[in-house]
């Protein structure tokens, strides 16, 4: 039995750290929300006020959080992770992040001897709650193979990616595919339709020629041809529109620094940056195709 404590209960983190508590491990967890924390308790796991007494005789602390700067306020300081833990700890931090701040967070556990992995995960919450996400890792090799049996209580295909950060390298450039993709899906689905071709017969046609993709096989936007896609439930949030755009403006930030050509993803940041300021924040990112029903091409 392993002490593990979870920061961060979120939409993805919650059900991941409900999968640890099912393993049979002692799970505490830790979240600014009381009601998350709530909820945790609920599910056996051991809900706690602050890291400090989260991560208290932790052997292992997992961390998933919203942003780059959220990240540095749990490890860093005289309450953050670094200086609560003891040497040798082995933390696995999941949160979507810059790379800047992922490399940043890899230096700084490296020399106060901690063990640390960056592992970004997709899926969304349907596979956080089934425990068959994908989880993309970078960091040393044998804090990686430490770290794998506990991952893969959470999810099914466990990538290792390389060095420090590639795991976060691996999530970003998946997700910007994954913006464009359902952008054009969503505008193949609205053009047929105003053609007059129904979705089911267009559904047929695309899952099953050169246009196949997991945006329309597994994640159609269009109601009706995949009845587990949100586009069948008013588009309820299995991945939010705001998480999609701060994903696209992760992967045009990490273009630009690199000065690597990516129209396609700046184009797709400026679409889903209009979808949620057009109200769409909090549906699903796959929503994107109401907007592009209700949108004229000369408004955009």
């Amino acid at each position: 039995m392993t002490n593990i404590a979870f920061i961060g209960l979120g939409h993805m983190g919650l059900p991941m750290a409900k999968n640890l508590v099912k393993t049979g491990h002692v799970v505490k967890g830790y979240d600014i929300v009381p009601q998350a924390v709530e909820a945790f308790t609920k599910e056996g796991g051991i809900g706690c006020k602050d890291i400090a007494s989260t991560v208290a005789d932790a052997e292992i602390v997992i961390t998933m959080l919203p942003e780059g700067k959220h990240v540095r306020a749990a490890f860093e300081g005289s309450q953050g992770i670094f200086n609560l833990v003891k040497p040798g700890t082995l933390i696995a931090e999941c949160s979507t992040i810059d790379i800047e701040t992922s490399r940043h967070i890899h230096k700084e556990a490296e020399e106060k001897g901690m063990r640390l992995i960056d592992a970004p995960v997709s899926g969304g919450v349907a596979g956080a709650e089934s425990a068959t996400i994908t989880f993309m890792v970078g960091g040393r090799r044998h804090d990686f193979e430490a770290l794998k049996p506990y991952l893969e209580m959470m999810g099914k295909t466990i990538i290792y990616c390389g060095e420090a950060g590639l795991g976060q390298v691996a999530k970003i450039c998946n997700n910007l595919i994954l913006g464009i993709t359902m952008i054009g899906a969503s505008e193949a689905f609205n053009l047929a339709e105003r053609l007059g071709l129904d979705a089911m017969k267009f559904f047929e046609v695309a899952s099953q020629s050169s246009a196949q993709c997991w945006s329309i096989s597994k994640y159609c936007p269009a109601p009706g041809p995949v009845p587990t896609s949100p586009a069948n439930h008013d588009y309820a949030p299995g991945f939010t529109a705001s998480m999609m755009l701060k994903d696209l403006k992760l992967a045009t930030d990490a273009a630009q620094l690199t000065s690597s050509a990516s129209p396609l993803g700046t184009e797709a940041m400026s679409l889903y940056t209009l979808f949620c300021n057009n109200g769409g924040q909090s549906l699903d990112f796959s929503g994107i195709l109401r907007f592009l029903r209700g949108t004229h091409a000369s408004d955009i």
